[in-house]
């Protein structure tokens, strides 16, 4: 499967190294990763756990910098927090003393945008996010899908141009995960944010997105940038389908696993 280069990147990372310093001396994380992402793209970058993925996203939401490389949001050059990104994390981290549609509310809060239009806007992701009867409960008394489902929302509130995704899923059970991808797929399709998942899991990679960007072990770089050419709208019997498993079979294989 050829590499595929997106014609217009909205996000374009060019030769990403990153060195840590420890007692023991210089650990690099990364070592020369470059990829792009257009605008309205879903792209999954994935690999070996702690090959680097979440480090990758944290340079390109401008959290921290590369030690070499540089990211570019829309030909401008990430030198810090980036307002057009929005960032749901592995675990929610929802206010506990705010409700749900509070804890959405945040963002807004922070950037000093518009209340009244905020609170609107808010009340529409509750429900674009399938909790608009849920909207004045507070954390403890939600699923952790429904945590989720309302950082999903807080992300989007600000109305960034991009969606970063790191890990969002993966402390579910495989039900709910399930479910999620199917959520996320519908929010992605309403609202075409370009967005970018950092993922562990190959069936889910290959599910959500168009392209996978494939890191190897660390020192990370790209080993592959894997075309997903699967219909949308995408549904839950095409992860039985033979293409479907072919691709996740081919990806299992360039880092080392096998699918059967």
């Amino acid at each position: 499967m050829a590499p595929s280069t997106p014609a217009t990147p909205m996000i374009d990372v060019a030769g990403l190294r990153k060195t840590y310093s420890t007692r023991d001396g210089a650990i690099v994380t990364l070592d020369g990763v470059s990829f792009s992402v257009a605008a309205q793209e879903f792209v999954s970058v994935l690999g070996p756990s702690g090959c680097g993925k979440t480090t990758v996203l944290k340079i390109i939401a401008g959290l921290v910098p590369p030690s070499d490389g540089q990211v570019q949001i829309e030909g401008i050059r990430v030198t810090g927090s980036q307002r057009k990104i929005g960032i749901v994390f592995q675990v929610p981290a929802l206010m506990r003393w705010r409700t749900a549609i509070g804890n959405v509310m945040l963002p807004a809060e922070i950037l000093g945008l518009d209340p009244v239009r905020s609170r609107h806007r808010a009340a529409e992701l509750m429900k674009l996010v399938g909790l608009a009867d849920f909207a004045t409960k507070y954390p403890n008394e939600l699923s952790g899908g429904m945590q989720q489902r309302v950082a999903i929302a807080r992300a989007l509130v600000h109305d960034p141009s991009i969606l970063l995704l790191d890990e969002p899923f993966s402390a579910l059970d495989m039900m709910t995960r399930n479910q999620l991808n199917i959520e996320l797929l519908r929010i992605w399709s309403e609202r075409r944010k370009t967005s970018l998942l950092i993922t562990h899991s190959i069936p889910e990679a290959v599910f959500l997105s168009d392209r996978v960007v494939v890191l190897g072990p660390r020192p990370a770089n790209v080993l592959e940038i894997v075309p997903v050419p699967l219909p949308r709208p995408r549904t839950p019997e095409m992860r039985v389908t033979t293409d479907f498993m072919k691709i996740v079979d081919h990806i299992g294989r360039r880092i080392g696993l096998e699918y059967v």
